[in-house]
């Protein structure tokens, strides 16, 4: 878990990690997320004085934001968890009233910083993509990330590029995130490699070093991303498409051929600039602070 205290500005306080002891069980990360929040609310005290406005906070799986309900998790456990009930009543004021709290999706909070704090800073339109043990992503539009009508707007990674390809664990074969993700590539290199232990990292430096089998996994995954990221293209049409997440740390490794791929294969669309993301793990829990600032505002308004 990754948290911060965040001004209103955007500028960071102080940061902090811990682990979510998923190994203990549902109960226990829910457990240590209560308790991480209500330390960081401590820290806010007693290094400026004044207890945090609100909370925000960021995780993976379906959400439903509007009733601050964490719908599922696969890697963390839960089901229909209240989150935002349990947290702002953990973070109650000495009045006893709950805090605050606003809750989100890990890679559109992720977006959500990077484009008002990150590579995305300016832009009016952008894609974000999140290349990890699978794939995601977020719509930015005018300093706002799109959810679309049913929360999952931006799920490039279950857009099919490969008609009857690999199985994905959306039930659907040949999702972008089937071959194209860290864990997709890492998975075709072991293989090919014939090291079990063999990662998209190791594959990426075996690309360096010019061997041919790590060059074939590489670019088809290349391929696959570069389809995908030209189908949203034509959707979308954003100027900027931003790419985040572990595999996007091989550098020019992955955006020469990657930004090669895409203008090769455009016909009508205008090009976006495909440019790597700059907040790197931290993308998500500076969303959540942006979040609880904008839940903030919009209670202002009100």
């Amino acid at each position: 878990m990754k948290a911060a205290l965040l001004a209103q500005d955007g500028s960071v306080l102080f940061e902090a990690r811990r682990p979510t002891g998923r190994e203990h069980g549902t109960d226990a990360v829910v457990a240590a997320i209560l308790d991480f929040a209500t330390d960081l609310a401590d820290e806010g005290r007693s290094r400026f004085g004044v207890a945090p406005l609100a909370a925000g906070v960021a995780v993976p799986g379906t959400i439903d934001e509007k009733n601050g309900i964490a719908v599922f998790s696969a890697n963390l456990g839960w089901r229909e968890l209240p989150l935002r009930k349990l947290l702002g009543e953990r973070l109650a004021g000495p009045d006893g009233g709950a805090m605050p709290v606003a809750l989100g999706h890990d890679v559109r909070s992720g977006g959500l910083a990077e484009g008002r704090l990150g590579a995305g800073r300016g832009v009016d339109r952008f894609l974000f993509i999140a290349l990890g043990t699978g794939i995601a992503g977020a719509i930015g539009i005018d300093g706002r990330i799109e959810a679309g009508a049913h929360g999952y707007g931006g799920e490039i990674g279950h857009v099919v590029v490969r008609p009857g390809g690999p199985q994905c664990g959306c039930g659907a074969r040949g999702c972008l995130e089937t071959l194209a993700s860290a864990s997709a590539v890492s998975r075709a290199w072991a293989e090919t490699s014939g090291d079990p232990d063999a990662d998209a990292a190791s594959c990426a430096a075996a690309v360096d070093a010019g061997d041919d089998r790590a060059l074939a996994v590489w670019q088809r995954a290349v391929d696959a991303l570069a389809d995908g990221i030209v189908l949203a293209q034509s959707l979308l049409d954003p100027s900027t498409v931003i790419v985040g997440g572990g595999l996007a740390e091989a550098g020019d490794t992955l955006f020469t051929p990657l930004r090669a791929a895409v203008t090769g294969r455009l016909t009508f669309q205008m090009p976006p600039k495909v440019v790597p993301a700059m907040l790197k793990d931290t993308a998500a829990s500076l969303g959540a602070g942006l979040l609880a600032w904008d839940l903030l505002s919009m209670e202002v308004t009100a």
